[in-house]
């Protein structure tokens, strides 16, 4: 099999612009939230929370994530956006206050808390509903210049095991069209190119088998012009892979971080700029390979 180099960028944020595309950027995922499906209120806390932070960039995060809602299959009650900035905006001002020079970003699809998060110092606004659950949200990030992460969901996490399934054949097209009217979307509205990245939202919508034809495929979005974040650490795809060789049930969370690396590194070959990961240093180790793979293209 051949591999594709990837197309380099200058994604423009807020204060500073990244490199994209020479090396694969790592996002550490920092989940302030009491039950997200991998590390629930293991740093719900702000100390605990700004320490992990701390530990990721200090293992080579590029890029911090924080989130305090949690999206997982089956969550029903949406958190109150007053609630999701009393979780978030403290860790936010306390990294900073740590490393000024953290790149962070804020996993929300309320535009209240992106405003108060980047005003605050985030760079980025990672939108798993590119901005389709917050009719606001545009606005707001055309009025913030900041950087974005528009991802592809097939509905709301409550829907999730109800939707209908795709062949295989259509998975790859339907969430390419989707990107592709989501990113025109936000052009239109006054979004600057230079700012946005896309992601197409792995376990998002998609059952367990429905993620393999889109990251065997992925290298089809670059077409969209526009930088790939891919994030697949700990997915539940992963887990229903291995049930058979953990009894039959799927693979618990803490045994999937083989799992993740494989998977990170094929959407890294596939033309992922940047991964999305919970254990941060062996991501790097892995990206560094991989990006070795590809500039001997």
């Amino acid at each position: 099999m051949a591999f594709a180099s990837r197309d380099l960028y200058q994604w423009q944020l807020r204060t500073r612009r990244l490199e994209l595309g020479k090396r694969t950027l790592i996002m550490g995922v920092l989940n302030v939230t009491p039950d997200s499906f991998s590390d629930g209120n293991l740093f719900l806390s702000p100390e605990a929370a700004t320490a992990q932070a701390l530990a990721m960039l200090n293992e080579g995060a590029d890029i911090i994530d924080i989130g305090g809602e949690s999206t997982r299959p089956g969550q029903y009650e949406q958190v109150p956006a007053e609630e999701e900035q009393q979780r978030v905006l403290p860790v936010l001002a306390a990294i900073l206050q740590e490393r000024p020079s953290a790149v962070i970003s804020i996993d929300t699809y309320k535009a209240a808390t992106a405003r108060l998060a980047v005003e605050a110092g985030a760079e980025i606004v990672n939108d798993i509903s590119a901005f389709g659950w917050d009719e606001a949200m545009t606005s707001t990030c055309v009025d913030l210049k900041c950087g974005v992460v528009l991802m592809h969901t097939r509905g709301r996490s409550a829907e999730w095991r109800s939707l209908l399934g795709l062949h295989h054949d259509e998975v790859l097209p339907l969430v390419k069209h989707e990107l592709a009217a989501s990113l025109k979307m936000a052009l239109d509205s006054g979004v600057e190119r230079s700012r946005i990245a896309l992601d197409p939202g792995y376990g998002f919508g998609k059952s367990f088998d429905e993620n393999y034809p889109l990251l065997a495929r992925q290298n089809e979005l670059s077409s969209l012009g526009q930088p790939l974040l891919a994030g697949v650490s700990r997915k539940s795809f992963l887990g229903r892979k291995l049930a058979d060789l953990h009894g039959g049930s799927d693979a618990p969370m803490e045994a999937r971080a083989n799992a993740t690396i494989a998977a990170s590194v094929a959407a890294i070959l596939a033309g992922a700029h940047m991964i999305r990961v919970h254990e941060v240093e062996p991501a790097v180790e892995a990206a560094r390979i991989a990006d070795a793979v590809l500039a001997a293209v």
